[in-house]
């Protein structure tokens, strides 16, 4: 009986035993079932998106992504194990395959135009960004090509991505290395944005600039070296480097300043950094180092930028050194002139209608010398030019004193002084006024600028200061002349009062902000001072100084700023009297455009260099500057005292 028992327990131990077995084998075959769907669900949606530029370096950095996503949830990384492990088992084509399948799953948001430039643009989508969330976004180049490896985490890539609503479209954009196109700082800046990349020079003391750097990434990683006792000696190395570089910089600011075997101190803080990049250290302390001193750099270059553009805005409106020398000079000799030289022996051409009278607003000697010299030179006929210049008080000894030493042919020139005619001082000169405006020519650019000339105050004592003449042309005295003249007297203007060059690319409704008013004719073109035929006769008719007045008062009170009254005024008093001359006569841009041709330039009567860069400043474009001293009487022993030749 008790060998009968001991077989029946054997029994039913063993039936008991192939139950359990069984039963462990329904568990584990109802985990697996659950795994290889989710398996699936993850290869098909949820894989870390790669893009390949060259399809070649992808298979080499599987073992990377596997390492570089072992810090998600435990699920997770069991699901991304089990699909490494599948994806080892796939050959390169497969893979390839891969790709371009997600790639086209992915066409809106990756446009196949887009996919392979070298300087490519990446747009993440909605689809795209729920899969990044968790894991960053590689970018693949091909090697040896710059920045080969990039790792962009949608989240964390900078301070201003940490606040982007990632289910908008994200536009990445990796520009040519110096590219400056797209920086719109002439709104802020005006035209000195323009002149600086013009003069823009290869960099001077690169040894400084270098030494700097290396400064700048030293203290950086110090902070973070110097909490690991472990890494004393590399704490203490960087220091001392740190010292030597600051005790450097407080003695030299050049290349040709530095001290000798400035390069030995250079390899050992090279030497020091490499050491201090192969230390584990907690990034985020090195990543808020280097912001904050981006920060600083960022504030400093900012701070130097609008120092550097209010430098040139006072360089541009101050007379240079040379030309008050030149001023000065004049007036004092003008005194030790006698009278028998400095009286005029023509003054009955000075009101003879029958010649061809010039005006010319300007207080500076140079300008107008050169405007009416080069008008000379090229008359057929200089006996019958009579130039008559108009400048200040301060300005009027030196002036009459310079055009009685200096002869142009045969025509005569008279010096009038206009605050004899109770003219505010210094609003004698032509308005120069930078507009800027909503641009409808071109649709990528938002904003379009502007530089338009126009009449002064004093202008508008023409027919007053000349009552017996008819018919004048009223030169700015920023203008060379490269034709004969003469056709100007005989142009039929229809009963226009104003004969002047129009500038299209500005239409009066586009500076209804500006001009503050609503009754004008919304399709009218701006002009442009510089040549100018005038009409007096048909100007007194029309009493057009007197609406000019009216309107300045209605400015004035509209908007309680006097700053460029006249310029508003101007446009509206002419804006149904002007005649437009032929665009042959007229070329403007000169003192801020780069952009014109010198072939093209010839075909022009007249060159007006208005903008910030006149041609007798040393901000002037180089280019267009020989235009302009070829016409400067160089022979005065006065421009040499004053060091006025370049």
């Amino acid at each position: 009986m008790k060998g009968g028992g001991a077989n029946g327990v054997a029994a039913t131990k063993r039936r008991w035993k192939g139950f359990v077995i069984a039963v462990m084998g329904l568990v584990i075959l109802s985990m697996l079932v659950p795994l290889v769907f989710l398996l699936g669900f993850h290869n098909a949606f949820h894989s870390p998106v790669t893009l390949s530029l060259s399809g070649s370096d992808f298979p080499s950095q599987q073992q990377h992504d596997s390492s570089s996503s072992s810090s998600q949830h435990d699920s997770d990384s069991v699901a991304l194990g089990a699909y490494q492990s599948h994806n080892h088992t796939m050959d390169q084509h497969d893979e390839t395959r891969h790709i371009e399948d997600l790639i086209e799953r992915l066409a809106p948001a990756l446009p196949k135009e887009r996919v392979g430039k070298q300087d490519h643009e990446i747009f993440a989508q909605d689809g795209l960004n729920r899969s990044m969330t968790k894991a960053p976004m590689h970018v693949y180049q091909p090697k040896g090509s710059p920045g080969h490896r990039v790792e962009t985490n949608v989240r964390e890539a900078s301070p201003e991505r940490k606040n982007v609503n990632i289910s908008k479209p994200i536009e990445v954009r990796q520009l040519a290395k110096g590219d400056e196109s797209e920086i719109p700082c002439e709104l802020r800046f005006g035209s000195y944005c323009i002149w600086r990349r013009e003069h823009k020079e290869d960099m001077m003391d690169s040894m400084v600039k270098k030494l700097k750097d290396r400064l700048f990434v030293a203290r950086a990683y110090f902070p973070s070296i110097a909490k690991l006792p472990v890494h004393e000696n590399l704490s203490r190395e960087l220091k001392q480097n740190i010292q030597d570089f600051e005790r450097i910089f407080s003695e030299a600011s050049t290349d040709a300043d530095l001290p000798p075997h400035v390069e030995d101190k250079l390899r050992k803080m090279e030497t020091a950094i490499a050491r201090a990049k192969s230390v584990p250290v907690d990034c985020n302390n090195v990543d808020k180092k280097f912001r904050q001193l981006v920060d600083l750099t960022e504030d400093e270059a900012n701070f130097h930028t609008k120092q550097s553009a209010f430098l040139y805005q006072l360089a541009v409106q101050t007379m240079p050194k040379s030309l008050h020398c030149l001023s000065m000079r004049l007036t004092v000799e003008y005194f030790h002139t006698s009278s028998e030289v400095l009286e005029d022996s023509v003054t009955e051409k000075y009101v003879d209608p029958k010649l061809y009278h010039y005006v010319i607003f300007s207080n500076n000697i140079l300008a107008s010398s050169v405007a009416i010299n080069s008008t000379v030179v090229h008359a057929k006929e200089s006996s019958k030019l009579v130039f008559h210049v108009l400048t200040d008080r301060q300005n009027f000894y030196a002036m009459k004193l310079w055009f009685v030493r200096n002869m142009f042919k045969k025509a005569s020139i008279q010096v009038l002084n206009i605050e004899e005619y109770n003219i505010i001082p210094g609003s004698s000169l032509p308005e120069e006024s930078r507009i800027t405006f909503q641009s409808h020519k071109f649709p990528k650019m938002h904003y379009e600028t502007q530089y338009v000339s126009l009449f002064s105050h004093a202008h508008y004592f023409l027919p007053e200061i000349f009552k017996i003449l008819d018919k004048i042309v009223v030169l700015d005295d920023d203008v060379v002349v490269q034709q004969d003249l003469s056709a100007l007297w005989r142009i039929n203007m229809g009963g226009m009062v104003n004969g002047a060059a129009e500038n299209c690319a500005v239409r009066l409704g586009q500076l209804e902000n500006y001009l503050g008013r609503t009754n004008f004719n919304r399709n009218s073109c701006a002009w442009m001072s510089g040549l100018n035929v005038i009409d007096l006769a048909r100007w007194r008719d029309l009493n057009l100084t007197g609406i000019f007045r009216r309107m300045v008062e209605e400015l004035t009170m509209k908007s309680r700023q006097h700053e460029a009254t006249a310029s508003k005024a101007s446009l509206l008093t002419f804006q149904d009297q002007v005649y437009a001359l032929d665009d042959t006569w007229v070329l403007s841009g000169l003192g801020h455009d780069y952009g014109l041709n010198l072939q093209f330039i010839k075909n022009f009567a007249v060159l007006h260099y208005n903008g910030n860069m006149k041609p007798w400043l040393e901000l002037g474009i180089p280019k267009y500057r020989s235009l302009w001293f070829k016409f400067l009487n160089r022979e005065d022993q006065f421009l040499s005292d004053c060091n006025v030749i370049p």
